[in-house]
């Protein structure tokens, strides 16, 4: 992993006097802005999280950083701190808290919901149907690309000693989405696994795909070097690069019967298709990757060999606080597929990075 030294505080010069700090917005245009913030004080049921790590997720690159393409819940507020991954530690609470105290080492879950519709009530603030208050962090309330994130108490996880800050930031977003899609499509040691794009995401699906006891595990991407990352950190038991013979190939090493489970991160129509026609009879399917389309013969390719496919997207708060637990007990680590971590004023080269792809996952750290 590649750890870029900070060359200068990420504290303003002025932050004892004038309370402020550094914080990065994304203008549009495949750059990215530090720009002096007030440091937020709490108020009611909100809490004061000091920022430890915050990683950049694949849908602030798409909707945001090169161009705002986001719309509804992913629509991008000019001027807002990014990041809507960051793990840290409880600095100050407000008045009405119930939960958290001072020096917990916390997730903050990346969508603040109103609390009260049928959503909320089931922990899927993500699909809160409150346009006046459901806010995202990084999109519509500041984020984590900072060195303090006022967050609600509500939106918080436990985060074990046991875990590293960079661990939690992974969890925040991709593994806690990736978990909520392996779960919806069941893994056992029964099945082997087709995993589409192995970007973080991907990674993630085969990290915890191996972790609920997948017996095998198959990866395939456009690009070695990342085919190359899931051999290294022994996440894959076969890997081939995108291509034309993808099936066969799948077919080759599962007995010429398929994967039981298949589970697309790409997002690409090509992918998607590789996925259905590489699930065996009575097979399961999950799409995460977002964007683009797919379009195939319902009968031959669903029905007549009694497919289902899934669509999954981000995971409920208390499936997220599940998933930390279960990572205590499976003693794997998130922060493994970190490939490279940079200070805050270096953010410009940790998006770029990020957006060139020949990466795993990127970071931002404050320690």
């Amino acid at each position: 992993m590649k750890s870029h030294p900070p060359t200068l505080s990420y504290f303003s010069s002025e932050t004892n006097v004038n309370h402020t700090m550094l914080g990065a917005i994304l203008p549009g245009d495949s750059t990215v802005k530090l720009q002096k913030f007030p440091i937020p004080k709490p108020s009611y049921g909100e809490v004061i999280v000091q920022t430890k790590c915050s990683t950049i997720c694949g849908s602030d690159i798409r909707c945001i950083y090169r161009k705002y393409e986001g719309s509804d819940q992913e629509a991008y507020k000019p001027g807002t701190i990014c990041g809507h991954e960051p793990a840290g530690v409880v600095l100050e609470c407000g008045p009405g808290t119930r939960r958290f105290k001072v020096g917990d080492r916390v997730i903050v879950y990346h969508i603040s919901g109103c609390g009260v519709c049928h959503d909320c009530r089931k922990g899927f603030m993500i699909s809160c149907q409150s346009n006046e208050h459901r806010k995202s962090y990084g999109f519509q309330r500041d984020g984590g690309m900072a060195p303090y994130v006022l967050a609600d108490e509500k939106d918080l996880i436990l985060l074990p000693q046991e875990l590293s800050f960079a661990d939690g930031a992974q969890i925040a977003c991709g593994f806690g989405t990736v978990y909520e899609g392996l779960e919806r499509i069941g893994i056992s040691g029964n099945d082997a696994v087709l995993v589409m794009g192995l970007g973080p995401v991907g990674l993630a699906a085969l990290q915890l795909s191996r972790a609920l006891g997948a017996r095998k595990l198959i990866g395939i991407d456009t690009q070695q070097h990342r085919l190359d990352l899931a051999m290294k950190l022994g996440l894959a038991d076969h890997v081939f690069l995108a291509h034309k013979d993808n099936v066969q190939q799948v077919m080759d090493v599962t007995e010429g019967k398929g994967c039981e489970k298949a589970v697309d991160c790409s997002g690409n129509h090509v992918a998607r298709l590789t996925c259905i026609h590489a699930a065996r009879q009575w097979g399961k399917i999950c799409f995460i990757g977002e964007g683009d389309s797919v379009s195939f013969d319902v009968s031959s390719s669903i029905i007549h060999p009694q497919k289902t496919i899934y669509g999954s997207w981000v995971t409920s708060i208390w499936k997220m606080e599940e998933l930390v637990e279960r990572i205590v007990q499976w003693g794997i680590h998130p922060e493994a597929i970190i490939t490279d971590k940079f200070p805050l004023e270096q953010a410009s080269d940790a998006y770029a990075r990020m957006a060139e792809g020949q990466c795993g996952k990127v970071a931002i750290t404050f320690e």
